[in-house]
């Protein structure tokens, strides 16, 4: 069985969740009709990183507790933001 998990090849990155969790955010941000700097008060973080978080562009990462206060802000259980819009 450790064998078999040590040969498990992983194709998905940091980046492909990240990009997940940035459409997520903007997604519920906006089904609850709340401004970046709603979410940013709500949340206790700046304006500016909502703006990163959700903008492809800058590419910003997030840390797991900052997460959290994006869902606890938006009502919506953590893992929701790890879920492909397929899924």
């Amino acid at each position: 069985m450790r064998d078999k998990i040590l040969d498990k090849k992983y194709t998905l990155d940091d980046e492909y969740y990240y990009g997940i969790i940035r459409e997520n955010v903007k997604k519920y941000r906006k089904k609850k009709n709340l401004t970046q700097q709603n979410l940013a008060d709500m949340a206790d973080i700046s304006r500016e990183y909502i703006c990163d978080i959700e903008n492809k562009k800058r590419n910003k990462h997030l840390t797991i507790s900052v997460l959290s206060r994006i869902s606890e802000a938006l009502d919506e259980d953590i893992t929701t933001f790890f879920k492909k819009e397929d899924d």
